[in-house]
Protein backbone atom coordinates (compact mmCIF):
# COMPACT_ATOMS: atom_id res chain seq x y z
CA UNK A 1 0.00 0.00 0.00
CA UNK A 2 1.09 3.18 -0.70
CA UNK A 3 0.06 7.24 -0.38
CA UNK A 4 0.90 10.28 -1.82
CA UNK A 5 1.66 13.17 0.73
CA UNK A 6 3.59 16.52 0.16
CA UNK A 7 5.28 18.15 -2.39
CA UNK A 8 8.56 20.28 -3.14
CA UNK A 9 10.52 18.44 -0.70
CA UNK A 10 14.13 18.15 -1.26
CA UNK A 11 16.64 14.91 0.35
CA UNK A 12 17.93 17.19 3.05
CA UNK A 13 14.35 17.71 4.27
CA UNK A 14 13.35 13.88 3.20
CA UNK A 15 16.33 12.72 6.33
CA UNK A 16 14.42 15.05 8.88
CA UNK A 17 11.31 12.54 8.60
CA UNK A 18 11.29 10.31 12.11
CA UNK A 19 11.92 6.27 11.27
CA UNK A 20 8.47 4.74 11.12
CA UNK A 21 9.06 1.71 9.48
CA UNK A 22 7.79 3.32 6.11
CA UNK A 23 9.49 3.23 3.25
CA UNK A 24 9.84 7.27 2.14
CA UNK A 25 10.32 8.53 -1.63
CA UNK A 26 10.59 11.64 -3.12
CA UNK A 27 10.15 11.75 -7.32
CA UNK A 28 10.41 15.55 -8.76
CA UNK A 29 9.94 16.67 -4.97
CA UNK A 30 7.11 14.65 -4.62
CA UNK A 31 6.71 12.66 -1.77
CA UNK A 32 5.91 8.57 -1.63
CA UNK A 33 4.97 6.85 1.61
CA UNK A 34 4.83 3.21 0.85
CA UNK A 35 3.74 1.07 3.86
CA UNK A 36 5.11 -2.85 4.49
CA UNK A 37 4.93 -5.12 1.48
CA UNK A 38 3.24 -8.51 1.03
CA UNK A 39 5.56 -12.01 2.32
CA UNK A 40 5.47 -12.69 -1.37
CA UNK A 41 7.09 -9.94 -2.44
CA UNK A 42 9.89 -10.14 -0.03
CA UNK A 43 9.81 -13.94 -1.17
CA UNK A 44 10.44 -12.43 -4.55
CA UNK A 45 13.41 -10.27 -3.76
CA UNK A 46 14.81 -13.31 -1.74
CA UNK A 47 14.81 -15.30 -4.92
CA UNK A 48 16.18 -12.82 -6.89
CA UNK A 49 18.96 -11.75 -4.22
CA UNK A 50 19.93 -15.15 -4.11
CA UNK A 51 20.45 -15.83 -8.02
CA UNK A 52 22.27 -12.90 -8.16
CA UNK A 53 24.77 -13.44 -5.35
CA UNK A 54 25.04 -17.13 -6.79
CA UNK A 55 26.22 -15.62 -10.46
CA UNK A 56 28.41 -12.60 -8.46
CA UNK A 57 30.13 -15.23 -7.06
CA UNK A 58 31.28 -16.80 -10.26
CA UNK A 59 31.53 -13.88 -11.54
CA UNK A 60 32.45 -10.79 -9.57
CA UNK A 61 31.63 -8.19 -11.90
CA UNK A 62 29.67 -5.83 -9.55
CA UNK A 63 27.16 -6.26 -6.39
CA UNK A 64 24.07 -6.77 -5.87
CA UNK A 65 22.33 -5.26 -3.36
CA UNK A 66 18.09 -4.63 -1.68
CA UNK A 67 16.27 -1.65 -0.71
CA UNK A 68 19.24 0.78 -0.70
CA UNK A 69 18.22 4.51 -1.37
CA UNK A 70 19.56 5.79 -4.45
CA UNK A 71 19.94 9.79 -5.10
CA UNK A 72 20.17 11.44 -7.81
CA UNK A 73 19.21 14.75 -7.20
CA UNK A 74 18.25 17.20 -4.40
CA UNK A 75 14.39 16.23 -5.26
CA UNK A 76 14.99 12.89 -6.43
CA UNK A 77 15.35 9.66 -4.26
CA UNK A 78 14.39 6.34 -4.11
CA UNK A 79 14.75 2.88 -2.69
CA UNK A 80 14.39 0.24 -5.28
CA UNK A 81 13.66 -3.20 -3.93
CA UNK A 82 17.14 -4.32 -5.60
CA UNK A 83 19.86 -2.97 -7.77
CA UNK A 84 23.38 -3.92 -9.48
CA UNK A 85 25.86 -1.87 -10.26
CA UNK A 86 29.31 -2.53 -12.17
CA UNK A 87 32.04 -3.11 -10.08
CA UNK A 88 34.08 -0.36 -11.88
CA UNK A 89 31.24 2.37 -11.03
CA UNK A 90 30.67 0.77 -7.70
CA UNK A 91 33.20 3.73 -5.61
CA UNK A 92 33.15 6.10 -8.23
CA UNK A 93 28.94 5.77 -7.35
CA UNK A 94 28.99 6.44 -3.39
CA UNK A 95 29.36 9.71 -1.53
CA UNK A 96 29.28 10.15 2.21
CA UNK A 97 28.17 6.41 2.26
CA UNK A 98 25.29 6.83 0.06
CA UNK A 99 24.30 5.51 -3.63
CA UNK A 100 24.26 9.06 -5.82
CA UNK A 101 24.85 7.45 -9.24
CA UNK A 102 22.36 5.50 -11.55
CA UNK A 103 22.97 1.93 -10.95
CA UNK A 104 23.22 -0.28 -14.01
CA UNK A 105 20.48 -2.68 -13.22
CA UNK A 106 16.95 -1.82 -10.92
CA UNK A 107 14.46 -4.27 -10.13
CA UNK A 108 11.31 -3.12 -8.66
CA UNK A 109 8.56 -6.04 -7.51
CA UNK A 110 5.33 -5.05 -7.96
CA UNK A 111 2.98 -4.15 -4.98
CA UNK A 112 -0.70 -4.79 -4.29
CA UNK A 113 -2.31 -1.53 -5.68
CA UNK A 114 -2.78 0.73 -8.74
CA UNK A 115 -1.21 3.18 -7.14
CA UNK A 116 2.53 1.64 -6.49
CA UNK A 117 2.23 -0.47 -10.02
CA UNK A 118 1.21 2.96 -11.91
CA UNK A 119 4.31 4.71 -9.88
CA UNK A 120 6.74 1.89 -10.71
CA UNK A 121 5.51 1.85 -14.25
CA UNK A 122 5.62 5.25 -15.12
CA UNK A 123 6.97 7.74 -12.65
CA UNK A 124 10.22 5.34 -11.51
CA UNK A 125 10.33 4.20 -14.90
CA UNK A 126 10.98 7.80 -16.34
CA UNK A 127 12.81 8.97 -13.34
CA UNK A 128 15.62 5.74 -14.23
CA UNK A 129 15.50 6.51 -17.80
CA UNK A 130 16.29 10.48 -17.29
CA UNK A 131 19.28 9.62 -14.84
CA UNK A 132 20.66 6.48 -16.95
CA UNK A 133 19.69 3.21 -15.38
CA UNK A 134 20.61 0.63 -18.21
CA UNK A 135 18.00 -1.50 -17.74
CA UNK A 136 15.20 -2.25 -15.46
CA UNK A 137 13.18 -4.94 -14.62
CA UNK A 138 9.41 -5.20 -12.76
CA UNK A 139 8.59 -8.59 -11.19
CA UNK A 140 4.73 -8.95 -11.10
CA UNK A 141 4.20 -11.77 -8.66
CA UNK A 142 0.31 -12.11 -9.05
CA UNK A 143 0.81 -12.89 -12.64
CA UNK A 144 4.09 -14.67 -12.84
CA UNK A 145 5.55 -12.11 -15.54
CA UNK A 146 8.80 -10.45 -15.63
CA UNK A 147 9.26 -6.88 -17.74
CA UNK A 148 12.15 -6.02 -19.06
CA UNK A 149 12.73 -2.25 -20.10
CA UNK A 150 16.06 -1.19 -21.44
CA UNK A 151 17.54 2.26 -22.09
CA UNK A 152 17.19 3.55 -25.87
CA UNK A 153 17.12 7.05 -27.28
CA UNK A 154 13.22 7.25 -25.57
CA UNK A 155 14.41 6.47 -21.78
CA UNK A 156 13.56 3.15 -20.97
CA UNK A 157 11.47 1.29 -23.55
CA UNK A 158 10.26 -2.24 -23.03
CA UNK A 159 11.82 -5.19 -24.83
CA UNK A 160 10.25 -8.37 -23.49
CA UNK A 161 7.38 -9.18 -20.98
CA UNK A 162 8.71 -13.11 -19.96
CA UNK A 163 6.21 -15.40 -17.95
CA UNK A 164 6.47 -18.69 -15.81
CA UNK A 165 6.11 -20.79 -18.80
CA UNK A 166 9.53 -22.05 -19.47
CA UNK A 167 11.00 -18.19 -20.01
CA UNK A 168 14.95 -17.60 -18.89
CA UNK A 169 15.75 -14.39 -17.41
CA UNK A 170 18.90 -13.14 -19.44
CA UNK A 171 20.99 -9.47 -19.70
CA UNK A 172 23.15 -8.12 -21.40
CA UNK A 173 24.75 -6.37 -18.52
CA UNK A 174 25.75 -9.65 -16.81
CA UNK A 175 27.10 -12.12 -19.58
CA UNK A 176 26.09 -15.76 -18.77
CA UNK A 177 23.27 -14.58 -15.95
CA UNK A 178 20.38 -17.13 -16.92
CA UNK A 179 17.15 -17.67 -14.47
CA UNK A 180 14.25 -19.50 -14.89
CA UNK A 181 11.54 -17.07 -14.61
CA UNK A 182 9.29 -19.43 -12.13
CA UNK A 183 11.98 -19.42 -9.86
CA UNK A 184 11.70 -16.23 -9.14
CA UNK A 185 8.13 -17.24 -8.21
CA UNK A 186 8.85 -19.70 -5.75
CA UNK A 187 7.03 -18.89 -2.36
Amino acid sequence: MSTHAQTGLTVAELGSIPEDGKRYELVAGELYVSHAPHIVHQAVISNLLHSFRDYLEQKPIGRVLPEVGVIFSEQDAVIPDLLFISSERFYQAISGGRLISAPDLIVEVLSSGTETERRDRGVKRYLYGKYGVKEYWIANWEVGTVEIYRLGEGGLELQATLGVKDEELTSPLLPGFRLAVKAIFLV
